[in-house]
């Protein structure tokens, strides 16, 4: 693919519905894009995808989460609004007034998420946020057997209404689902990259299902798969925005893409993480480093299963993370694919067993 044509395909692939537990559209729009490579499926549904390589060996797992933040219906309220849980982290400050799609069994409706008007709260309530349990979603109908009608049902996904767009300049692009859309644009071009070189090992691309609500597909497609490293792809929060200090949230959108030098669920590989580093250097590609203290990714997972999994976190860094907009940058999502691309092609047998003994 082009380049215009892979931010084309990007923005496809981020308004594609897919909140935790509901991937199938978003799974749809890879399986088409990477039709030449054969697919299997852990039990939980994540897909992987396979590019043979000179050798067997190592097994390297690219691993994307598909899943979106979102929410599911719960309750439908006698008056026909419907109370969510919702699917993986929401701030509450960023929910209210913003319209939904709710999937129901009859195709989708639109829905705006509610509360109580201002005008009618009591001084001391006004200062206070208003939280997701005071929520509910509203679809116009007039009770609760209305609602039914429409289709809507207790265990409905409802996702963000946005469509992803292209900001400023050209290279800017917003949209509700680049954490991790990106990640899996990543994934994609990189396995088509490899088939290309044939790399010296064999390549999984894993889209895997349920990171947002404990990094789920990431532990039964590690266990399906047994990889020996594991390049995990995936966002991170971006700083350089105001009120943001440089030491909490060093990355920033245009730098390059970010290696992960520590989050929550994970201390990476350092010699897979010095590799990366040389072989960024060496392509004089633009790099950044990333510290998460207060969350993972997928990695966390992967580097556990089994006897334990050489993992390093490439992270795109993102704007407004967890909302109905983010915003990332088409420099950093390109130099992520070169700079695995490069990687993979030095992971072989010998590198490999050189990385065990560090």
């Amino acid at each position: 693919m082009r380049k215009k044509e892979r931010i084309e395909w990007l923005l496809r692939l981020a308004d594609a519905c897919g909140p935790s537990g509901f991937e199938g559209p978003v799974k749809e729009v890879l399986r088409e894009r990477l039709a030449a490579f054969p697919v299997t499926y852990d039990k939980l549904g994540s897909a992987v995808f396979c590019k043979a390589g000179r050798e067997d060996q190592p097994k390297v797992m690219l691993a994307s989460h598909m899943d979106e933040v979102g929410f599911l219906v719960k309750h439908i309220t006698k008056e026909g609004f419907l109370r969510f849980a919702c699917l993986g982290g929401w701030w509450d400050q960023v929910l209210l007034s913003q319209r939904v799609i709710v999937h129901g069994k009859k195709g989708d409706l639109i829905g705006v998420i509610g509360s109580k008007p201002p005008h009618i709260l009591a001084p001391e309530e006004r200062s206070k946020m208003v939280k997701k349990q005071d929520m509910y979603i509203d679809v116009g109908a007039a009770d609760r057997e209305e609602a039914e009608e429409l289709g809507v049902y207790v265990g409905c996904p409802v996702t963000p209404d946005v469509k992803a767009a292209v900001m400023g300049k050209g290279k800017v692009l917003v949209g509700k689902a680049f954490d991790n859309r990106v990640g899996c644009a990543v994934m994609a071009d990189v396995l088509e990259a490899a088939a290309v070189a044939a790399t010296p090992n064999t390549v999984y691309g894993v889209a895997t299902v349920q990171e947002e609500v404990g990094l789920r597909g990431a532990q039964t497609s590690a266990s399906l798969l047994a990889p020996d490293i594991a390049l995990v792809l995936d966002t991170c929060v971006a700083g350089g925005t105001p009120g943001v200090a440089e030491e909490v949230a060093p990355a920033v959108i245009g730098k390059g893409v970010a290696i992960t030098v520590y989050d929550a669920s994970m201390i990476p590989n350092t010699a897979l993480r010095d590799l990366a580093v040389k072989t960024a250097e060496e392509e004089k590609i633009p790099i950044q480093f990333s510290v998460s203290e207060g969350g993972g990714t997928d990695g966390g997972r992967i580097s556990l299963s089994n006897s334990g999994v050489l993992t390093l976190t490439f992270s795109i860094p993102t704007r407004y993370i967890h909302s109905h907009q983010s915003v990332i940058h088409v420099d950093d999502y390109l130099g992520a694919v070169k700079l695995i691309s490069a990687l993979l092609k030095k992971l072989d047998a010998a590198c490999y067993e050189q990385l065990l003994k560090q």
